[in-house]
């Protein structure tokens, strides 16, 4: 089934991983992990050609817990992405967002109406190189695209992201990568946090300094 998946942490309750760029998150990723011995049930999701860490539970009592603490907005996400443009040092972006299921694409709307909710995400930018950025970023809410589409329809298109307008072929796929998970413990409740950076290789290598500090500081696994 290819390669062993990049494990960041296990316990009795949680298995921490990083998904690669293309894998499915709710069949592919979860019979990878079986094969190699565990239980999992899916308690979140990433978009196939989004990159990172994901976290699975190993029995039906933990992933109550974890979808319970999804639903409940208490399960922090914050993602890296490299992003045409500079944005600016850090901000926050909030529109109404529409997703068409039909084409798979969301599309930023003008007044709420059925369908269409509201979205918002604060970001840091960490650092520049030529005409991209190297952004932070943690949504507030939870929509499909979210983050591709708020920056792209200001004119950032996220690097490699040829569905909204940032076709590159240096960028080895969608320059987006889920870089930190923060949830309560299902079983201890205790706050606990998983780290991974992307790989310094396509468009993330133009920024080895960033990435050196927060490797520095945060570093891969659990804390």
């Amino acid at each position: 089934m290819g390669s062993a998946t990049r494990i960041l942490y296990e316990d009795e309750c949680l298995v921490a991983c990083v998904k690669d760029a293309g894998e499915d998150c709710e069949h592919e990723l979860p019979a990878r992990l079986r094969a190699e011995g565990r239980e999992i049930y899916a308690v979140h999701r990433l978009d196939r050609d989004t990159s990172g860490v994901m976290i699975f539970a190993k029995d039906a009592a933990s992933a109550a817990a974890v979808s319970a603490s999804v639903a409940a907005r208490r399960m922090e996400k914050e993602y890296l992405a490299v992003v045409n443009g500079t944005p600016g040092a850090e901000g926050e972006m909030e529109d109404l967002l529409y997703h068409d299921r039909t084409r798979n694409k969301t599309f930023v709307a003008s007044r709420m109406r059925r369908g269409v909710r509201a979205a918002s995400l604060s970001y840091r930018t960490l650092g520049t190189s030529g005409a991209r950025s190297l952004v932070r970023i943690r949504p507030h809410t939870g929509r499909t695209h979210q983050i591709r589409v708020q920056f792209a329809s200001r004119g950032m298109p996220l690097v490699g992201d040829g569905k909204y307008g940032g076709r590159a072929p240096d960028a080895r796929g969608l320059a987006l990568w889920s870089c930190a998970l923060t949830l309560p413990h299902p079983r201890t409740g205790e706050t606990v946090s998983f780290r991974a950076l992307p790989p310094r290789e396509g468009c993330w290598a133009d920024f080895p300094e960033a990435l050196y500090d927060l490797s520095a500081r945060d570093g891969p696994g659990r804390t």
